[in-house]
């Protein structure tokens, strides 16, 4: 892939911004219900076009995490105490919204035994009860390898357990300095050793220092430790304050970066400049067979 850091961003990684008009009743319904979503608060690109079709991704445990990742504009700050309203209300805005296909995922919660496992275990029932026929993706932090909270959450029966791996080894210290690459993968095995059968999913930034060899690396590894399901998107830096772009990739490349995935066993990739792990995720699982033809 060629490195290019233009003083400007290219024109292929620019994404309109302006929400329609549809996207301030799902704003208005978030707020009612006191809900957070990563949309917001990881200032995803893609958060207009989201919210203005009725989509969000739901995020449980409030908005303060416990990590400073140096790519994400999640706050770092004491968390508040787990509320146990928080599914119930989750899983009413998801019936409010008729979601056929509802994502879930949380901020980083060390402060907490089990990380926030029982959480999303409650929310997934609740989801579960409100919407019988949807399907639900869990997008977890590592539980700091901790297998018993990541059976909490699988014994809830989300239909994909998705967890992201984020960047290439060499760079963990920097961009992820407290996780760990190896105990990532761990957590992407151990929950198909715990569901076999269990469709796991992970993600992966370019952009942040890697080369093509390293990012070759990290695919292999998610697939050895049975992921099905792999996205790739460009870096993008919320603000002066996080991590600088060290290069874009153009579509041409990521298009190659698909196809070498595919030849790596991957049954379903989604790959480009604005993909995100929970970007047309409903899009991603019906391609795998795991959700319900569009109504």
């Amino acid at each position: 892939m060629t490195t290019v850091v233009p003083d400007r961003l290219p024109a292929w990684a620019r994404k309109a911004g302006p929400l329609a008009p549809g996207a301030r009743a799902l704003r208005v319904l978030l707020r009612d219900e006191r809900l957070n979503t990563v949309c917001e608060e990881a200032r995803c690109p893609n958060l207009g076009e989201c919210f203005s079709r009725g989509t969000a991704t739901f995020m449980l445990l409030g908005d303060r995490c416990t990590r400073r990742c140096g790519y994400c504009s999640v706050a770092t700050a004491r968390p508040l105490p787990p509320d146990p309203e928080e599914p119930r209300r989750v899983a009413e805005a998801a019936a409010r919204l008729r979601l056929g296909y509802v994502v879930l995922t949380s901020v980083a919660r060390d402060d907490l035994p089990d990380g926030g496992a029982f959480q999303f275990a409650a929310a997934v029932r609740a989801v579960r009860h409100a919407l019988p026929a949807a399907r639900i993706e869990v997008l977890t932090p590592d539980f700091r390898g901790d297998r018993a909270a990541l059976a909490t959450v699988l014994e809830a029966g989300p239909d994909v357990f998705n967890h992201n791996i984020e960047t290439v080894p060499r760079l963990f210290p920097r961009v992820r300095a407290q996780g760990d690459y190896a105990r990532s993968l761990d957590l992407l095995a151990e929950a198909r050793r715990q569901v076999p059968g269990q469709a796991t999913k992970s993600g992966l930034m370019v952009g942040l220092g890697e080369d093509d060899r390293e990012v070759e690396a990290v695919l292999r590894d998610l697939r050895a430790a049975g992921v099905a399901i792999v996205t790739l998107g460009q870096y993008l830096r919320p603000s002066r304050r996080h991590l600088p772009v060290a290069r874009y990739v153009t579509p041409e490349e990521f298009r190659a970066l698909e196809d070498r995935a595919r030849a790596l066993g991957f049954p379903t990739v989604y790959a480009g400049v604005f993909v995100r792990s929970s970007f047309n995720a409903e899009e991603v699982a019906r391609g795998h067979g795991l959700a319900p033809p569009p109504a």
